[in-house]
Protein backbone atom coordinates (compact mmCIF):
# COMPACT_ATOMS: atom_id res chain seq x y z
CA UNK A 1 0.00 0.00 0.00
CA UNK A 2 1.11 3.67 -0.72
CA UNK A 3 -0.50 6.58 0.78
CA UNK A 4 -0.15 9.90 -0.43
CA UNK A 5 -1.60 13.26 1.07
CA UNK A 6 -1.70 17.00 -0.54
CA UNK A 7 -3.21 19.89 0.17
CA UNK A 8 -4.59 22.19 -2.32
CA UNK A 9 -6.42 26.33 -1.88
CA UNK A 10 -9.43 26.16 -3.34
CA UNK A 11 -10.15 29.63 -5.39
CA UNK A 12 -13.75 30.52 -6.36
CA UNK A 13 -13.74 31.85 -9.78
CA UNK A 14 -16.15 32.60 -12.68
CA UNK A 15 -15.76 28.80 -14.20
CA UNK A 16 -15.96 27.47 -10.52
CA UNK A 17 -13.52 26.24 -7.63
CA UNK A 18 -10.05 25.53 -8.87
CA UNK A 19 -7.59 23.93 -6.78
CA UNK A 20 -4.03 24.96 -6.19
CA UNK A 21 -1.57 23.58 -4.42
CA UNK A 22 -0.02 25.05 -0.90
CA UNK A 23 3.51 26.18 -1.52
CA UNK A 24 5.63 27.76 1.37
CA UNK A 25 6.08 31.23 -0.57
CA UNK A 26 2.06 31.57 -0.17
CA UNK A 27 0.83 30.36 2.88
CA UNK A 28 -2.87 29.79 3.44
CA UNK A 29 -4.79 32.93 4.93
CA UNK A 30 -7.29 32.44 7.94
CA UNK A 31 -11.29 32.31 5.57
CA UNK A 32 -9.44 30.50 3.56
CA UNK A 33 -10.40 27.08 2.13
CA UNK A 34 -8.33 23.90 2.20
CA UNK A 35 -8.65 20.83 -0.18
CA UNK A 36 -6.95 17.33 1.79
CA UNK A 37 -6.58 15.05 -1.24
CA UNK A 38 -5.31 11.38 0.42
CA UNK A 39 -4.22 8.86 -2.73
CA UNK A 40 -3.90 5.40 -2.05
CA UNK A 41 -2.87 2.63 -3.98
CA UNK A 42 -3.29 -0.79 -3.15
CA UNK A 43 -1.60 -3.80 -5.56
CA UNK A 44 -4.46 -6.34 -3.84
CA UNK A 45 -8.22 -6.12 -1.94
CA UNK A 46 -8.66 -5.79 1.13
CA UNK A 47 -11.01 -6.32 3.73
CA UNK A 48 -11.90 -3.89 7.33
CA UNK A 49 -9.46 -0.85 6.28
CA UNK A 50 -9.56 2.13 8.59
CA UNK A 51 -7.90 5.53 7.17
CA UNK A 52 -7.33 8.06 9.68
CA UNK A 53 -6.11 11.46 8.28
CA UNK A 54 -5.00 13.99 11.35
CA UNK A 55 -5.12 17.98 10.90
CA UNK A 56 -3.55 21.07 11.78
CA UNK A 57 -4.84 22.70 15.10
CA UNK A 58 -5.58 25.83 12.86
CA UNK A 59 -8.08 24.04 10.70
CA UNK A 60 -11.61 23.36 11.28
CA UNK A 61 -14.35 21.47 9.40
CA UNK A 62 -17.03 22.86 6.57
CA UNK A 63 -19.08 19.77 6.77
CA UNK A 64 -19.13 17.81 10.03
CA UNK A 65 -21.52 15.08 9.15
CA UNK A 66 -20.80 11.50 9.80
CA UNK A 67 -22.20 9.30 6.80
CA UNK A 68 -21.94 6.57 4.45
CA UNK A 69 -20.50 8.01 1.03
CA UNK A 70 -20.07 6.36 -2.26
CA UNK A 71 -17.61 7.71 -5.37
CA UNK A 72 -15.73 5.76 -8.01
CA UNK A 73 -17.13 2.32 -7.24
CA UNK A 74 -16.05 2.59 -3.89
CA UNK A 75 -17.93 2.54 -0.57
CA UNK A 76 -16.90 3.74 2.97
CA UNK A 77 -18.32 5.30 6.24
CA UNK A 78 -16.92 8.89 6.88
CA UNK A 79 -16.57 10.28 10.28
CA UNK A 80 -15.11 13.76 11.02
CA UNK A 81 -13.86 14.38 14.83
CA UNK A 82 -12.26 16.80 16.36
CA UNK A 83 -7.98 15.94 15.45
CA UNK A 84 -8.87 13.62 12.22
CA UNK A 85 -11.22 12.08 10.01
CA UNK A 86 -11.96 8.34 9.64
CA UNK A 87 -12.68 6.46 6.80
CA UNK A 88 -13.91 2.85 7.11
CA UNK A 89 -14.39 0.67 4.56
CA UNK A 90 -15.73 -3.26 4.71
CA UNK A 91 -13.64 -4.22 1.34
CA UNK A 92 -10.87 -1.99 -0.52
CA UNK A 93 -11.00 -2.86 -4.15
CA UNK A 94 -7.38 -3.26 -5.64
CA UNK A 95 -6.28 -0.45 -7.75
CA UNK A 96 -5.59 3.67 -7.09
CA UNK A 97 -8.60 5.55 -4.71
CA UNK A 98 -8.78 9.53 -4.05
CA UNK A 99 -10.47 10.87 -0.78
CA UNK A 100 -11.25 14.34 -0.47
CA UNK A 101 -12.63 16.68 2.07
CA UNK A 102 -12.65 20.37 2.89
CA UNK A 103 -11.54 22.09 5.77
CA UNK A 104 -11.62 26.13 6.64
CA UNK A 105 -7.94 28.14 7.87
CA UNK A 106 -9.44 29.61 11.63
CA UNK A 107 -6.24 30.21 12.99
CA UNK A 108 -2.75 32.07 12.04
CA UNK A 109 0.51 30.56 13.04
CA UNK A 110 2.52 28.17 12.12
CA UNK A 111 1.02 23.90 12.71
CA UNK A 112 1.96 20.67 12.49
CA UNK A 113 -0.43 19.10 9.91
CA UNK A 114 -0.15 15.59 11.35
CA UNK A 115 0.09 12.53 8.74
CA UNK A 116 -2.24 9.68 7.20
CA UNK A 117 -2.15 6.34 8.43
CA UNK A 118 -3.93 3.25 7.19
CA UNK A 119 -4.09 -0.36 8.02
CA UNK A 120 -6.49 -3.52 8.22
CA UNK A 121 -8.19 -4.14 11.07
CA UNK A 122 -7.76 -7.43 11.48
CA UNK A 123 -4.32 -8.28 9.31
CA UNK A 124 -2.25 -5.49 10.83
CA UNK A 125 0.68 -6.23 8.71
CA UNK A 126 -0.73 -4.45 6.21
CA UNK A 127 -0.30 -0.93 6.71
CA UNK A 128 0.92 2.57 5.52
CA UNK A 129 1.85 5.91 6.61
CA UNK A 130 1.62 9.42 4.70
CA UNK A 131 4.87 12.22 5.37
CA UNK A 132 4.21 14.27 8.06
CA UNK A 133 3.52 17.85 6.81
CA UNK A 134 4.06 21.84 8.41
CA UNK A 135 0.80 24.45 7.20
CA UNK A 136 1.72 28.05 7.98
CA UNK A 137 -1.12 30.04 7.94
CA UNK A 138 -1.23 33.95 7.69
CA UNK A 139 -3.05 36.41 9.21
CA UNK A 140 -5.40 38.57 6.97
Amino acid sequence: MQLQRQLFRERRTAAGPVLEPLTPAKPLRVGEVLVVRLTLRTDRTLEYVHLKDQRAAGLELISQVSGYRYQGGLGYYESPRDAATNFFMGELPKGTHVFEYRLRAAQSGDFSGGLSQIQCLYASEFTSHSAGQRLQIGSN
